[in-house]
């Protein structure tokens, strides 16, 4: 097969259209993971090993349960001395009512200029650019320089017990030699203030914390004055940890960001570890761009459901909550010593679900490959470097020694909102963020 280090013209317009027909048929695939295990990512996991077969590329399909399937695949490099890098996209997608839609969630339907229904940009969009790339290259004998793995998962909006975290403990050796992978969630256009374009490159992401509070008291008669109440003494704690305000941990990957975005806005940094910086202050003079920094300063505790009781005039003796945490990375021990001391006498927590938080280098030729690629396909504009504020299926590859980055490439215009859109009401991608990724996949996997 010939060779190819920079992309070409094997992104034709055939390759094109199959990313956006290629989105809307795996829209058209109800892969709804409503959580606790109940999820079928088989008909668009049979999909995509369909389409890699059609192109010479044997895939497997593996099940932890019936219909929960993941597929992987390995295109092989032309340097065999070379590290693997791993390409994953998962398949499944958050619940949609479609009586909240402009269009049927499920209908893949061509509009405006866009792809619209559930995953066209969590994640079924990358899934098909992917494809797309891989099937271009097959039929023009074109070779990338090291493996590629390619993973499809499932699960990865609940636990990833099922997918990811299922490959990474029961079938590692599909992914040995990668090193590092790309997936979602970065190298979108943000368009700050003053007509400045960014590209935030994900290179890290907070961890999760998933906890449920339990509170005990004593059960009686309401009409009693009755100070042992579990209700009163989960909602103090509950209170407590939602108005917390966590301090500022800077990690590598934000420091990084901030240092850039200050030197693309013409803004003195100063020292960003001295005693008292007031970073609030810096990030008003880098304006919008400050935005993408902001989430990500510090952890964070948002209580979002609640549990007691059966009867009005019944005092529980139990009361429950569930509160959703992130962690930065090198702050996990800070923030369960601060949630001891938030819930307080009497409330009892536990994480229900806790996954890592991740750090990738910043520096060095990954990264600024993965930055050249957009620049190059969007001149003018400014790849920085960015921490997730949640998580991806890059944390269970991180178990394998995988460093992940997010990198999932759609060129959007001026006013797409493109975080309200991650499990939101009308999801769409516009078909020229298809053909613009495709572009820049091809060039960033071949050159890496």
């Amino acid at each position: 097969m010939a060779e190819q280090t920079t992309g070409g013209r094997h992104i034709d317009a055939r390759a094109l259209d199959e990313a956006v027909t290629g989105t809307a048929e795996l829209i058209r695939m109800d892969t709804t993971n409503r959580g606790g295990g109940e999820g079928h990512e088989r008909p668009a996991a049979e999909y995509v090993a369909g389409k890699l077969a059609d192109a010479g590329i044997e895939a497997k399909l593996l099940e932890k349960a019936p219909g929960r399937t993941n597929v992987v695949a390995r295109i092989a490099g032309s340097d065999p001395s070379a590290d693997a890098l791993l390409v994953h996209g998962h398949l499944d997608v958050v619940p949609a009512d479609p009586a909240e839609w402009s269009v049927h969630p499920f209908s893949g339907e061509l509009r405006d200029g866009c792809v619209w229904g559930r995953g066209a940009i969590d994640m079924k969009n990358m899934d098909a650019m992917v494809l797309t790339v891989a099937r271009a290259w097959a039929r023009a004998g074109v070779r990338p320089r090291r493996d590629i793995v390619l993973a499809f998962t499932a699960d990865e909006e609940d636990t990833a017990e099922y997918g990811a975290g299922f490959l990474a403990e029961q079938h590692a050796d599909l992914f040995e030699g990668c090193t590092e992978g790309i997936s979602e969630s970065g190298a979108f256009t943000f368009h700050a203030d003053d007509g400045l374009r960014l590209y935030p490159v994900g290179a890290g992401e907070r961890g999760t914390a998933w906890m449920r509070l339990s509170a005990r008291g004593k059960a009686g008669h309401g009409s009693k004055i009755h100070p042992d109440n579990a209700v009163t003494r989960l909602a103090a704690a509950v209170t407590r940890i939602g108005e917390h305000r966590w301090p500022v941990r800077l990690t590598p990957t934000t420091r990084a960001a901030l240092t850039r975005l200050a030197a693309l806005r013409g803004v003195d940094p100063g020292d960003l570890d001295a005693p008292g910086v007031d970073l609030d202050a810096l990030l008003d003079a880098l304006g919008t761009a400050g935005d993408l920094v902001r989430p990500v300063l510090r952890n964070s505790t948002n209580p979002t459901m609640l549990d007691a009781g059966y009867k009005v005039n019944v005092i529980p003796g139990n009361a429950s909550a569930h509160v959703d945490g992130r962690m930065l990375p090198g702050a996990e021990e800070e923030f369960v010593r601060t949630l001891d001391e938030l819930t307080g006498a009497g409330v009892d927590w536990e994480f229900r679900h806790r996954e890592i938080p991740l750090q990738a280098p910043v520096e060095g030729r990954t990264f600024e490959v993965l930055c050249e690629a957009l620049e190059h396909h969007d001149p003018g504009a400014h790849a920085v470097p960015w921490c997730l504020t949640g998580g991806t299926d890059a944390k269970q590859f991180a178990r394998l020694g995988i460093a992940g980055y997010g990198y999932s490439p759609l060129r959007l215009p001026v006013g797409f909102d493109y975080g309200a859109l991650f499990h939101g009401v009308d999801e769409r991608v516009p078909v020229d963020a298809l053909h613009f990724g495709v572009r820049v996949l091809d060039r960033a996997l071949l050159a890496l």
